[in-house]
């Protein structure tokens, strides 16, 4: 049972310095490849694209997810290890793709997640300025349940859907959520309850 350091560090606002995300600068890690090498070089990652920059004795060499099976990173932004793999996984009725998803939490029900970089209103009021809005960049974070046949099942956030996907344990884990306060939609709660779903 392993927990990805990126959720504390989420959790502790500490994602973003000064609007520079992780997947725009270069971090020291290697990847390895589907026929099984190991490159080990500056890489930077574009989970929206699903490809991968290696940046290795002086060359620069563009992966895309198909050519990948896994990489490993130490995020120079969270100042954490952050783990990924290439996973076939449904975009279109029965067409599969390789996508990169981070592993966040590993058990016999694994928890996956995928970063994007997204826009947010906010509405903003001040004594000497004025009321108005402005637009900030976020890291949303979508997640996904990988079991231990393969499947991959996107998850939206909502409990009631979270409590659906666990019904074989559902009295059990609403009683868990309910004790501790637990918000599915939140990076951490969600690692919170899926530990404790793999423990019963």
């Amino acid at each position: 049972m392993r927990y990805s350091l990126t959720i504390m560090l989420v959790c502790l606002g500490l994602g973003l310095h000064a609007q520079q995300f992780s997947s725009e600068v270069f971090h020291e890690g290697f990847l390895v490849t589907t026929d099984k090498d190991t490159i080990k070089g500056s890489l930077k990652y574009d989970l929206d694209a699903n490809t991968l920059i290696v940046f290795n004795k002086g060359k620069t060499i563009t992966f895309s997810s198909h050519k990948v099976f896994y990489f490993e990173i130490f995020d120079s932004i969270l100042d954490n290890y952050r783990q990924f793999y290439s996973i076939p996984y449904t975009v279109n009725i029965n067409y599969k793709i390789p996508v990169f998803f981070e592993l966040v939490y590993e058990d016999k029900l694994s928890l996956l997640a995928r970063e994007h970089i997204v826009s947010q209103t906010v509405n903003s009021s001040s004594a000497y300025w004025g009321g108005g809005n402005t637009t900030r960049l976020i890291i949303k974070y979508s997640f996904y349940f990988l079991d231990s046949e393969g499947k991959i099942t996107y998850f939206s956030g909502k409990k009631k859907e979270l409590l659906e996907f666990m019904r074989k344990k559902q009295s059990d884990v609403k009683k868990f959520m309910k004790d501790n306060k637990l918000d599915p939609d939140e990076m951490a709660d969600l690692v919170r309850i899926t530990a404790f779903f793999n423990s019963i």
